[in-house]
């Protein structure tokens, strides 16, 4: 039976954590970075477990999204991956609607960057495609990152307001892949 958890990064044992890497590198391959797991880590994990094993996994970090002027505090998921041998169960689904939660109850924003493969998985789930051109906030100042255009997602709170999903949205600053 499949139970969820939430835990801090700091809160996992070691033996999770390399648990929960080799989960990842194992279901993204190639695909998957070094930057890409210190991107997944420092913020709150959805773990699912199957008899204390994690077959599924979402992270929500805190990152600052700025757009129409606007520092918006948000949550950006990162590291969604199921085991292959539990897809197409609802573990991704389970895992998002906790996410959802936790980003409408903690953050102005939700933010991720799509890269499922499965058209409309999140956009179910009442995420939005940024319509508008997408920059990071690169330490030289803003850089435009036209290759990530249509592949940010966004989910809006309560304490969004007003948002105009075809202006400008910039990202902070981080090696790797920046969205």
């Amino acid at each position: 039976m499949a139970r969820l958890r939430s835990a801090a990064s700091a809160d996992l044992t070691g033996v999770e954590l390399a648990a929960l890497r080799r989960l990842l590198f194992q279901e993204f391959g190639d695909r998957f970075t070094e930057d890409d797991w210190r991107h997944a880590v420092g913020g709150t994990h959805l773990l699912v477990l199957e008899e204390d094993e994690i077959v599924a996994h979402a992270a929500v970090v805190r990152r600052t999204l700025l757009a129409q002027g606007r520092s918006l505090r948000t949550g950006y998921v990162e590291g969604v991956a199921t085991r292959h041998d539990r897809r197409r169960q609802g573990l991704a689904r389970l895992l998002m609607q906790e996410a959802d939660r936790i980003i409408k109850e903690r953050c102005q924003l939700g933010a991720l960057s799509d890269g499922t493969g499965i058209p409309g998985f999140y956009q179910r789930l009442g995420w939005e495609r940024w319509q508008g051109p997408t920059f990071v906030d690169a330490p030289g100042g803003p850089l435009r990152t036209a290759e990530e255009d249509g592949s940010v997602l966004v989910l809006r709170t309560p304490t969004t307001g007003d948002l105009d999903l075809t202006a400008p949205l910039t990202c902070d600053w981080r090696a790797g892949d920046v969205w």
